[in-house]
């Protein structure tokens, strides 16, 4: 397991569990996570399959020295393997905010867990509007339910909400999931033949 996603899932201080309409919502929440997750696995297969299609392609038309559709075939595969990183990125950010969401939903510091899953959510929504369109009024619902979340816990606690530190947060989460989201898709998709590179046919 990556160490952003230890970091993510550690458990918070141990402080009141969620009461009265919070822990509905927060399972709420989780759902509309899972089913955002479900969504990014639909796009992460169709992309999966013409990444493999474009590879071919690729292999056949150089081993036929065709190199200029060789070329175009590997430069569309190389904007496949850009959204197939960026929708296993947006997974990743998805699956740490649930892992977090089950445990605060039992005990927990809820301000501190929410409050930067809403500013990710926030990051993620326009990006996945271009990616996968059904799945923006998903997010925009996660995202009302995490900000009704957020609104609760605040006056329940006494506290004024702050978005500032929690971008941050939101941020390097991100910058996490990419890195482990790069080595994920050089390990499930494979390298051009050397000899494509050498002939210009990069990915």
């Amino acid at each position: 397991m990556s160490n952003f996603s230890k970091n993510w899932e550690a458990p918070p201080k141990k402080v009141s569990a969620p009461s009265g309409p919070l822990k509905p919502q927060i399972e709420n929440a989780i759902r509309l996570i899972q089913t955002q997750m479900q969504r990014l696995d639909i796009e992460g297969s169709k992309l999966g399959e013409k990444d493999r299609a474009l590879f071919n392609k690729v292999v056949d038309y150089y081993s036929k020295h065709d190199m200029d559709r060789a070329r175009i075939c590997a430069n569309e595969l190389s904007e496949v393997r850009k959204l197939s990183k960026r929708v296993l990125q947006m997974k990743l950010a998805l699956e740490s905010i649930q892992l977090r969401l089950v445990t605060v939903k039992d005990y927990g510091d809820i301000l501190g867990t929410v409050n930067p899953a809403l500013s990710l959510i926030k990051n993620l929504k326009g990006g996945v509007a271009q990616i996968v369109p059904e799945a923006e009024k998903g997010f925009a619902s996660l995202g009302e339910s995490l900000s009704s979340i957020v609104s609760e816990a605040g006056q329940a606690s006494g506290l004024d909400v702050t978005f500032e530190a929690t971008n941050d947060e939101a941020l390097k989460i991100m910058n996490d999931a990419a890195i482990v989201a790069e080595q994920k898709i050089k390990d499930k998709f494979p390298d051009l033949p050397a000899d494509v590179y050498k002939e210009g046919v990069q990915l």
